[in-house]
């Protein structure tokens, strides 16, 4: 019985996975046919990894629904009943600590920045960075609710201060800001994050679920482009400082 609890459901996502794959699988199969023409060992790999692909989001998708946002919507309604649901915000510090960490595509992101950088850009420099900036994003995203605080003040700052930055920051690190901007806002964010806010704007009373609980997203995808663009401000005045002596 539980078995079918958890994988109720679960025929609907495996059709929306293979919709979702199938334009990328033809557009490979053209490919090989009038370009590519891979060795048959190299197709096997290919096929295996796509194999893969496909249960890996199948099996994601499915816990999703069944675990990440009913928690999330749980959790976030319950904290925002509260007397002193300002708690929300120190929660919201820690669990976008946490959900940077446990992200993949900042692991990737971060792999590739060290790589390109030849090392001069460390993958952990890279992953405090982004931790940090996510944590402070998503407390001012749990503040916003809380108290009531238009989305407009504090996305039309934030990007503002963006543009600033851009002038006075070294140009290496302006692409991989805005990359990191989206890359930071994947799965787990998308998933728990968004949903605890839903649910707290849910739980705290003159808060409408539509209008408050969401933006959050917006907001966390800003942050770590302000954290690696001043970065980049502070790798360049090192550099200006290394040149003065």
């Amino acid at each position: 019985m539980n078995n079918i609890v958890v994988f109720e459901g679960f025929s609907n996502v495996l059709l929306e996975v293979a919709i979702s794959l199938l334009p990328l699988i033809i557009i490979f199969l053209l490919f090989q046919f009038l370009l590519l023409k891979l060795p048959l060992e190299e197709i096997k790999r290919l096929v295996i990894g796509m194999c893969l692909s496909f249960a890996g989001l199948s099996l994601f998708l499915q816990g999703v629904q069944i675990g990440f946002l009913p928690a999330g919507t749980s959790l976030g309604e319950q904290l925002g009943k509260l007397d002193y649901n300002w708690v929300v915000i120190l929660i919201g510090f820690l669990l976008g600590l946490v959900t940077v960490i446990a992200e993949p595509l900042v692991r990737v992101l971060n792999y590739e920045v060290e790589k390109v950088s030849a090392g001069h850009i460390s993958q952990r420099l890279m992953m405090y960075t982004l931790a940090i900036g996510v944590s402070i994003a998503v407390a001012v995203a749990m503040a916003r609710i809380i108290y009531g605080i238009p989305l407009l003040y504090i996305l039309a700052p934030g990007y503002l201060l963006a543009l600033i930055l851009i002038r006075y920051t070294s140009p290496t690190f302006v692409p991989v800001a805005f990359d990191s901007g989206t890359v930071v806002t994947g799965p787990m964010t998308a998933t728990f994050i968004l949903a605890l806010a839903v649910g707290v704007a849910s739980g705290t009373a003159g808060r409408d679920p539509l209008l408050d609980g969401f933006g959050l997203v917006a907001i966390v995808a800003l942050a770590p482009v302000l954290s690696v663009l001043l970065l980049g401000f502070i790798y360049g005045e090192r550099g200006v400082e290394d040149e003065d002596r």
